[in-house]
């Protein structure tokens, strides 16, 4: 089967585009969201010293600062407005998931449809605010105990950080929202999108005048867009995949000569349930100590936390070792938490559908989950695989390496989903263009 982008390439030609006006409308508000999402990463907080700042993060990129910078565009070394990005909605948004299938109430609001979505919607937005109240103040807590960051400590400055990049976060969220329903994509993973895409010419850059000084040779340089095409083909190949499980309608008579039903259609399970919520986890994770290392201070707690650093730097064998086992756990963990195969053989039983040789209920619950635990063996091991590419390179050659395998994912997802949806648009507005044509047609006679 074709994929959106072959099928938009296809079908795509400059008349249709340039008629189809609503999809031009999404696109320009689509790019001029992201513009000013891109110039809020420009603007500096308060009370900071650009030079001092510039000469911690450069000590601590190493840690999950170096993570959440590349996730908002460079905005954490620049300590800009939109320092803290969307990563506290996608937070809380994980944690409200999480929270619906142990709490009675959410799982009811869950079930009543667009109204549960809102009130649901609601709860993350609350959720929001408090983690990035929270992380901005500890933001701020940490600034302060650097040596010469903050021009002026104090609870001034903590106030008005914490206001500064809680309203940044809130308004990306509410910018997000706007994309998704104004624009083309999903608005969050576009915001996403954005800032690692910025982020990339000054990293090939980088690589480029590394090759010019002599430190990278090459070869090597051939080698790592080699390494990047494949990846990238596999990451397309892997996220298309699915597992497609025959459904069966049974016939029914609705009248004396009419038979309805007896149609089939199929169940399909994406090999990568997850999408890119492990690589995060485990990415986060893995780079707290070393975070929490370089802000402590000097003592007995930071001589631990170095040992243990040590031991978690990038490329080690236990890094390695951790990083893979986090992915797999939550690859199973978030996969049993978005997909409920109970909920889904209910809902066949529900409509009469049946998947041939499996009895309704029970047995078709405990078949789902077979066949979605078999093929998210194969969807984490591709994860793992994706993700841990990258680190080996950096630890062989030491290639400064912007893409690794969690941006990967998530640029590569982006682009698919964005291109079905423009696709999606072209075809609408080429069967509006013919349903006029036939209404002028009719017109006339």
């Amino acid at each position: 089967m074709a994929s959106a982008a072959e099928q938009l390439a296809a079908n795509l030609n400059f008349s249709a585009f340039s008629k189809a006006d609503e999809l031009k409308k999404r696109i320009w508000f689509t790019l001029g969201a992201l513009i000013i999402y891109r110039l809020g990463t420009y603007i500096p907080m308060p009370g900071i010293n650009p030079a001092a700042l510039a000469e911690v993060f450069r000590q601590q990129s190493t840690g999950i600062i170096g993570l959440f910078n590349m996730f908002s565009g460079g905005a954490v070394g620049r300590m800009a407005i939109f320092a803290l990005a969307i990563m506290p909605y996608i937070s809380a948004s994980i944690i409200v998931q999480l929270m619906t299938t142990v709490s009675p109430h959410l799982e009811a609001l869950k079930k009543e449809g667009e109204q549960g979505r809102k009130i649901i919607n609601q709860y993350t937005r609350y959720g929001t605010v408090a983690l990035a109240t929270v992380q901005a103040y500890g933001i701020a807590v940490g600034l302060e105990g650097q040596a010469n960051v903050v021009v002026d400590p104090g609870w001034f400055f903590k106030i008005s950080t914490v206001i500064t990049l809680t309203g940044g976060t809130m308004f990306l969220m509410w910018l997000g929202e706007q994309i998704t329903a104004r624009g083309i994509g999903n608005g969050i993973s576009l915001i996403i999108f954005a800032g690692i895409v910025a982020e990339l010419p000054a990293a090939i850059a980088g690589a480029f005048e590394l090759n010019r000084q002599g430190a990278l040779s090459n070869a090597l340089i051939i080698g790592i867009i080699v390494m990047a095409i494949g990846v990238i083909a596999l990451v397309v190949y892997m996220e298309r995949a699915q597992r497609r499980l025959l459904i069966q309608y049974p016939k029914r008579q609705v009248s004396q000569n009419r038979m309805t039903g007896g149609e089939s259609s199929h169940l399909p399970l994406k090999l990568n349930t997850a999408g890119v919520i492990p690589p995060i986890f485990a990415s986060s994770l893995l780079l707290l100590p070393t975070t929490v290392a370089n802000f402590s201070a000097q003592g007995t707690a930071s001589g631990w936390l170095t040992t243990i650093t040590s031991y978690l730097a990038h490329g080690r064998p236990l890094y390695m070792a951790l990083y893979v086992a986090l992915i797999v756990f939550f690859c199973f963990f978030y996969t049993a938490i978005v997909f409920n195969p109970k909920e889904t053989a209910d809902n066949l039983k529900k409509y009469g559908g049946f998947i041939p040789g499996i009895r309704p209920g029970e047995r078709t619950a405990e078949y789902i989950d077979y066949v979605l635990t078999r093929i998210t063996v194969v969807g984490a091991a591709y994860i793992a695989l994706v993700c841990v590419i990258p680190e080996i390179l950096i630890s062989w050659a030491a290639v400064p390496f912007y893409f690794g395998g969690t941006s990967l994912l998530i640029v590569v997802s982006v682009t698919m989903d964005t291109v079905a949806q423009v696709q999606g648009h072209l075809y609408a507005a080429q069967y509006e263009g013919l349903i006029k044509k036939a209404r002028l047609r009719g017109k006339r006679r």
